[in-house]
């Protein structure tokens, strides 16, 4: 494999082209393990940035696969529908909240937060009253296109630079209570006084549930999530739900809306929805939005991406949704929750720890000092992992079918890391 070229022309994620990181050569992957060219077998802790879930190169998915291509891998969404399509929307409908009964079929997950953002603008817009801003929390991450980063946290994410040159919307404190703790009434003040004060402006609230991503990795009460429906309730504003990384069981249920038992009006999915082999993203709606959306000037939704509904991504989500059917992602989340449970605390003992968290398949170490990415990503590949970590935290999302000793050994590498102070500036 050209490494030299790779480093010298191709640009990673977050990477410079004048100080580029080390890339390892894949050579191949299969269930939870990462075969590189040099010879080492890693233990997947990423899922392949949370879309993985089923592991690598399950049969089910790769017959799914042969079995699309040799019928036809894409053809246009416009005026033309087609099986793989239609079977995939119907299982979104029968899997997510009852009130969600409109798909639009995206590209990303970045995409999809762009398609939600514009069903609210359209929706008041179709109603005579033009709303142009977005209630979000401070914390967040939506994504890397424009509308995605302008209700990314302003000042704290990798999207800051942008700042004067995005939409500004309004955003709302985090709440601070995690998961597992006593609720604090005081967390939902500050929202509450914004949604209150700006409502008659605000488009759409949008936030992820029960877990802030790339934000910052913070899990959040379900009780939060239950005053903010009841407080867009109250002030006749739309939830939008980002549910991109948290979809499809990595949280514990199949929906982390569903720790708060609330619905929202508006649904993002997309990372695990294919099992990780295929770009693809859906935004959900209730027939109220759509039929409003609709019913406008324009008489319908002002967006269709070119590869929309590809029918090959089509295919693979359909066989994926197949084994979520069978609930054994469930048993499978439950096992590596109580793992996590029981060993992340232990990890507490080191003084560079500031906290540990879990729920579900997503476990998280933050640190009191930011990672070495080079040198820690090198450590964990020569101890046998792969994970991907990024400032303060490292975190782990295994695949679901990991086993109670892969999961342990990611705990076991990410201990020996935080002995080593060179994996930290």
């Amino acid at each position: 494999m050209d490494l030299k070229f790779d480093q010298k022309h191709i640009w990673h994620p977050y990477t410079s082209t004048i100080n580029p990181l080390t890339c390892y050569p894949v050579m191949s992957a299969n269930g939870v393990e990462i075969q590189l060219e040099t010879g080492e077998v890693l233990v997947d802790g990423m899922s392949s940035w949370w879309s993985t879930i089923h592991g690598y190169n399950h049969p089910h998915l790769n017959q799914a696969a042969h079995t699309q291509i040799d019928k036809v891998s894409h053809i246009m969404f416009g005026g033309i529908t087609h099986q793989p399509a239609i079977d995939l929307c119907k299982k979104l409908i029968q899997l997510t909240p009852t009130r969600l009964q409109h798909v639009f079929l995206a590209d990303s997950g970045s995409v999809a937060v762009e398609v939600s953002l514009k069903m609210a603008l359209q929706y008041w817009h179709a109603k005579g009253e033009p709303r142009s801003k977005f209630l979000t929390l401070r914390d967040g991450y939506h994504g890397d296109t424009f509308a995605a980063m302008s209700v990314t946290d302003p000042d704290n994410s990798m999207h800051s630079l942008y700042k004067g040159f995005l939409p500004e919307h309004i955003f709302a404190d985090s709440p601070k209570t995690g998961y597992w703790q006593d609720w604090d009434d005081a967390d939902i003040v500050d929202f509450k006084k914004k949604i209150t004060k700006n409502h008659n402006q605000i488009a759409a609230v949008i936030l992820e549930p029960i877990v802030q991503g790339a934000g910052g990795m913070r899990i959040y009460h379900p009780e939060f999530l239950r005053q903010v429906r009841a407080l867009c309730d109250e002030f006749n504003v739309l939830l939008i739900l980002d549910e991109i990384a948290t979809g499809f069981g990595r949280t514990g249920k199949l929906f982390a809306c569903e720790h708060a038992d609330i619905q929202p009006d508006i649904l993002c999915l997309g990372k695990a929805i294919t099992g990780g082999y295929m770009t693809l993203s859906a935004t959900l709606t209730t027939k109220v939005v759509a039929d409003t959306v609709c019913g406008g000037d324009a008489g319908c939704f002002m967006h269709g991406p070119t590869f929309m509904g590809n029918p090959l991504a089509c295919a693979v989500a359909n066989a994926s949704m197949e084994l979520i059917e069978t609930g054994d992602w469930q048993k499978q989340t439950a096992m590596i929750e109580s793992l996590f449970a029981k060993k992340l605390p232990e990890l507490n003992i080191y003084e560079l720890v500031q906290d540990t968290r879990w729920l579900g398949a997503i476990g998280v170490i933050e640190t009191k000092k930011a990672v070495n990415m080079e040198v820690i990503q090198k450590f964990f590949v020569d101890n046998g992992v792969w994970i991907r970590p990024f400032g303060k935290l490292i975190y782990i999302m295994p695949p679901f079918i990991s086993e109670p000793e892969q999961v342990s050994k990611l705990i076991e590498v990410i201990e020996k890391a935080l002995q080593n102070e060179a994996c930290f500036i």
